[in-house]
């Protein structure tokens, strides 16, 4: 039985599956799943019970009423449901929207920012190459790189974790792009482009893995939960009407020979006018072929400096793809090479539902990002900690203990790469000073817990 996703009208998206969404909608009714135009205004929990999945594609100029977060987060913790919010280069203030206050009910936020990369582009520095996806995960499984066109970065707390990070030498670098949470029963994805999924734009839907990337995510949000509601016979039927598609769209990715790599049948096609037309072409897939050779030699280094031990990953047990993954293997030595990226930051929000502090000790991934200069001379006061319940206070404390003995650790490793001769000094000054800048900001903060406390 295909599932059902409901793309929301209602809130102005950018993104409309009749107009510059129709090749990913037409992927996704020919690969076992059903889109929906979702009219509900004002969304309730009860009115999303029919559909597996609900899709935010940039609300422009439109705003998520509060009773509407509430209802979402019920469908998503009660029912099982999967939420996927998609925005674009700016923001919620680039946008005029509210995505965050939602997103943040899962311990996500989308920056008002762009994420540019003059080094590793499509061309541009606004369609950034990106190919660092760590740690391994179902959605990220069979993916190379994707194009990151037109996108706003994302900041991670709670229980949500980043799945893809921006380049070192994109700006800003090293920061989450792609982002999942899974609350209870259900789970949520939040990407910071909406516009790699676009029709007939470069970077857009046709570009690479950008269809078998749409694939992993809408199947991943599909939660073990609600395969098992779907099981009993607990899910309603949909009363509207599917969005239909042509009878000549065949293209079925999916069907993949075990130890081969998946192909995905994309017509693409081009008309080259003039010889500068055809140069301009040329220098650029030479600049992507050049990051990639610099990207295998950097890990023929690291791996060539590391010991025999290896660490196995395993494959999600979810509902996989018709192919079963490979196992990803990592040596032990560049497994700390993960926590590079990771942190979390504390920030000036309301308090986090209690469903994001339950298991708050699980590390974070991502460094925080740092907006400007004045960011390094202060740190924000913990407005909203005097509002927290004791109990509360000492989960926040324990989640900073814990980040700081993780961020001395990193420091330490750090140190010792430089030393080694692994990491250059632009490298290592810009990861020390961003660390040690957030060490005194967490630790002034666990100060005031524990004066509160």
């Amino acid at each position: 039985m295909p599932y059902t996703i409901a793309f929301d009208i209602a809130h102005k998206p950018r993104g409309k599956i009749d107009e510059n969404l129709i090749e990913l909608r037409d992927f996704l009714n020919s690969n076992d799943f059903i889109c929906y135009n979702f009219l509900e205004t004002p969304i309730t929990q009860q009115s999303l019970k029919p559909f597996d999945i609900l899709v935010f594609v940039c609300p422009d100029f439109a705003k998520i009423s509060s009773m509407e977060i509430t209802e979402i987060y019920k469908w998503v913790e009660e029912d099982g449901g999967g939420l996927f919010l998609l925005s674009h280069a700016g923001g919620d203030r680039g946008r005029n929207s509210n995505l965050s206050e939602l997103s943040q009910q899962f311990g996500i936020l989308f920056e008002n920012d762009q994420v540019l990369d003059e080094t590793s582009n499509l061309g541009l520095e606004n369609l950034p190459i990106i190919t660092a996806f760590i740690p391994p995960h179902p959605i990220t499984n069979g993916i190379s790189s994707i194009c990151y066109r037109s996108g706003c970065s994302l900041t991670i707390m709670g229980n949500a974790f980043s799945i893809a990070s921006s380049n070192e030498t994109s700006e800003p670098f090293s920061t989450p792009l792609m982002c999942v949470s899974q609350p209870d029963n259900g789970r949520v994805c939040a990407i910071g482009s909406y516009e790699l999924f676009r029709d007939n734009v470069g970077g857009g839907f046709n570009t690479d893995d950008h269809p078998t990337l749409a694939y992993n995510i809408f199947m991943w949000l599909v939660s073990d939960y609600r395969m098992e509601l779907r099981s009993k016979g607990e899910i309603p039927e949909v009363v509207t009407q599917p969005i239909s598609q042509p009878n000549n769209y065949v293209s079925s990715p999916i069907e993949t020979i075990p130890d081969e790599k998946r192909k995905i049948d994309i017509d693409f096609s081009m008309r080259i006018s003039q010889k500068s037309e055809l140069f301009e072409l040329l220098k650029i897939f030479q600049n992507q072929i050049t990051t990639i050779k610099n990207t295998i030699d950097k890990l023929v280094k690291t791996a060539s400096a590391s010991n025999n031990e290896m660490i196995e990953i395993h494959p999600s047990t979810l509902k996989p793809p018709k192919s079963i993954p490979k196992v990803v293997e990592k040596t032990a030595d560049n497994s700390f090479d993960m926590l590079l990226e990771s942190d979390k930051s504390l920030t000036d929000l309301p308090p986090k539902p209690v469903s994001l502090l339950k298991d708050a000790d699980i590390p974070f991934i991502g460094l925080p990002r740092i907006e400007d200069e004045k960011s390094l001379e202060f740190t924000p006061k913990l407005k909203s900690k005097k509002k927290l319940k004791k109990k509360e206070l000492k989960t926040e404390r324990d989640s900073l203990e814990s980040k700081l003995n993780s961020m001395r650790s990193l420091l330490d490793f750090i140190e010792k790469k430089f030393q080694a001769g692994s990491m250059d000094q632009k490298s290592y000054e810009k990861r020390t000073s961003q660390l040690k800048t957030d060490l005194k900001k967490s630790e002034k903060n666990l100060k005031e817990i524990n004066d509160l406390l």
